[in-house]
C-alpha cells in the first residue's frame, strides 16, 4: 500500500490506473479505524480493481462546542489495518492541503432538506462540512464508486443527494452497519465509553428494534417514538432525538409510507452515539 499526502502524487498514481482501464473505489474516513471502516474497504475491494482510502480529520464538520483536538488519531495502526484489508493507496492530506485559503475563505457545498433536522439540527453546519470535504475528495480522486457506512444514515442520504444533484459520475455504495455482539454499532465514539457505559449503550439499538416492531401494528409514530425515548432515558442515557422518517426524503413518516427509517441519537457519558434501522411496513 502506498501512502501520500499530496494531491499531485495521488493523481499521478490514479491516472496510471485509469490508463489501464482499471475501476477505482474510494473510502473516505477520519481515521481511528475499526472493523466498520474495514468492512467498507473490503466491500470496495470486491467491486473495483483498485481501492483508495483517505484519512482526514475534517475541521469544517466540527462545531463550536466540539473539540477537534481530542479526536483520536491512530495513523500507524490505521495504515496496518488498511494494508491488511487490501487498500492500494492511502491519501493523508493536511488541512492546509484541503483548505489552502483557510475555512473562512473556502467555497462550500450545501445540500438542502436532507441536511436539515436530526444530526443537522444537533450539529449546525456539520453536513455542510461533510458535503464540502466529500465533494472535494471526489474531485481529487474521481472514483467510479465510493463506499459509506449506513450507521451514518443521514450522511449517506446527504452524499447520495449531492451526487445526484451535481451529476457526479460516481456510484454510492451503502454498506450495512457493523455491530458488537451486544448490538452496539461500531463507532470511534465508543472509545469514550467507560466499562459501565458500555453496558448501558446497547439500550439505543435495543429500543430502536422495539420501535421497529411496534410500528408494524401501530401508526402513532410520534407517540411510539416518545415512548422509545423514555425507555432510552430510563436505561441511563440521554436521548438527543428519535424519529420515524421516510427512508429517502427523511421527512417525518406518514401513515401511507411503507419504506421507513428510524433515526436516533443519544448521549452516554461523554459519547454521543447515533444509530438507525430501516423498516418496511407490511
Amino acid at each position: 500500500m502506498q501512502t501520500t499526502e499530496t494531491i499531485s502524487a495521488l493523481r499521478n498514481e490514479i491516472n496510471l490506473w485509469r490508463q489501464q482501464g482499471l475501476k477505482i473505489a474510494f473510502v473516505p474516513t477520519m481515521g481511528n479505524l475499526h472493523q466498520g471502516h474495514i468492512a467498507l474497504v473490503e466491500k470496495a475491494k470486491m467491486l473495483a480493481d483498485k481501492v483508495v482510502a483517505s484519512i482526514f480529520v475534517n475541521p469544517m464538520q466540527f462545531g463550536a462546542n466540539e473539540d477537534i483536538g481530542s479526536y483520536p488519531r491512530t495513523m500507524a495502526a490505521d495504515q496496518e489495518k488498511l494494508k491488511a484489508a487490501g487498500c492500494d493507496l492511502l491519501f493523508t492530506p493536511t488541512p492546509a492541503i484541503i483548505y489552502p485559503k483557510g475555512l473562512d475563505k473556502q467555497s462550500y457545498v450545501e445540500v438542502p432538506n436532507v441536511s436539515d433536522g436530526y444530526c443537522g439540527e444537533s450539529r449546525p453546519g456539520h453536513f455542510r462540512g461533510v458535503a464540502t470535504v466529500v465533494c472535494k475528495l471526489f474531485n481529487i480522486v474521481q472514483p467510479n464508486i465510493a463506499c459509506f457506512g449506513l450507521k451514518d444514515y443521514q450522511q449517506v442520504q446527504v452524499i447520495q443527494t449531492m451526487v445526484e444533484d451535481l451529476s457526479m459520475p460516481i456510484e454510492i455504495i451503502a454498506v450495512e452497519t457493523v455491530r458488537e455482539a451486544s448490538g452496539l454499532a461500531l463507532s470511534s465514539r465508543n472509545n469514550y465509553l467507560t466499562p459501565e457505559e458500555k453496558q448501558t449503550a446497547p439500550a439505543l439499538s435495543q429500543n430502536i428494534q422495539w420501535l421497529a416492531k411496534a410500528i408494524q401494528s401501530d401508526s402513532d409514530f410520534i407517540g411510539l417514538a416518545k415512548q422509545a425515548a423514555s425507555y432510552i432515558d430510563n436505561a441511563g442515557m440521554k436521548t438527543d432525538y428519535i424519529h420515524i422518517c421516510h427512508a429517502r426524503t427523511l421527512q417525518p413518516a406518514s401513515e401511507d409510507d411503507k419504506e421507513l427509517v428510524i433515526l436516533a441519537a443519544a448521549h452516554c457519558g461523554k459519547a454521543r452515539l447515533i444509530d438507525n434501522l430501516q423498516v418496511t411496513l407490511t
